[in-house]
């Protein structure tokens, strides 16, 4: 063997052991990073989420939020509105129809229609009702100026005058043809932000608005200005939205509701609570009078 075999076998000797003592080296397992591997998969696994949200604690019962709105000040006298269509109906016996964008009861000065509804709570007690809720126009006006309903709850929407409306929900689908003495069901499928337009495209000084809730916790003030709203979770802080046509804020001044210039206030009721709000004065000017 010549010097060069020689030294071509010494290489191949050495590259081969070098080459076994890499393969044989094992490696050594880093403990506490396997630890904090395992934690961060438990914490994500579908039963650890579970059992946080388990932990969380939540209230008992139900309560119930009371209140009264009044406005303080003169809210002027309503104007009348545009007639000028279907006269034998929408002006019978001289009638007018006067805009009721603001209604103040002239002996208390309670502030109707008026909305307060929950923005959200974590559970609720009564399932959607299944009685329909009725929704009538008579005389070329809608009887309800503002009313509310449940996501899933039916709503007659019904035509008692002798001319057929179209009544229109505006953000939904619902737009259609309410013949003379005629009615139809609607089910709202989404909730709205706050009280949704409604219009009759025959007749444009039409108007009044609906708002849909999926939990049902939302009241419209009497015309003495009251509202009420049962059975709301107890033992939880539940943020109220309130809304009216001419002011969402209604420019409030309630400290100990911590009123902000959105027309929301924060309440946790104890169960079986009965709260009063008490007299909420809207100040004058407030609602553009």
């Amino acid at each position: 063997m010549n010097a060069a075999s020689k030294l071509a076998v010494i290489v191949c000797l050495l590259v081969l052991s070098g080459c076994g003592q890499a393969r044989s080296r094992a490696p050594r397992a880093d403990s506490g990073a396997a630890e904090r591997l395992r934690a961060t998969l438990v914490s994500a696994s579908p039963s650890a989420a579970s059992a946080g949200a388990d932990a969380v604690v939540t209230g008992t019962g139900w309560g119930t939020l009371t209140g009264r709105f009044i406005y303080a000040g003169s809210p002027g006298d309503p104007q009348a509105l545009v007639v000028d269509k279907d006269l034998e109906v929408c002006g019978k016996a001289g009638m007018k129809l006067l805009d009721r964008a603001l209604l103040v009861d002239a002996s208390s000065k309670g502030v109707a229609n008026v909305v307060v509804f929950a923005r959200k709570t974590s559970r609720v007690k009564d399932p959607v009702p299944d009685v329909p809720l009725v929704f009538d126009q008579k005389n070329c006006e809608f009887l309800s100026p503002v009313f509310a309903a449940r996501v899933g709850q039916p709503v007659d929407v019904r035509n008692s005058d002798p001319i057929g409306h179209n009544t229109n929900i505006a953000g939904t689908s619902f737009n259609q043809l309410i013949p003379a003495a005629g009615s139809t069901i609607y089910k709202a499928t989404a909730e709205t932000g706050v009280p949704t337009m409604v219009t009759c495209n025959i007749h444009p000084w039409m108007k009044a608005y609906a708002v849909f809730r999926k939990d049902g916790y939302v009241a419209v003030t009497a015309p003495d200005g009251t509202f009420t709203i049962p059975d709301l979770p107890a033992g939880e802080p539940i943020e109220f939205q309130v809304w009216h046509e001419r002011s969402g804020g209604l420019g409030l001044s309630r400290p100990d509701l911590k009123w902000s210039g959105k027309g929301r206030f924060t309440v946790t009721l104890e169960e079986g609570q009965t709260r009063d709000l008490g007299t909420l004065e809207v100040p004058a000017g407030a609602l553009g009078s």
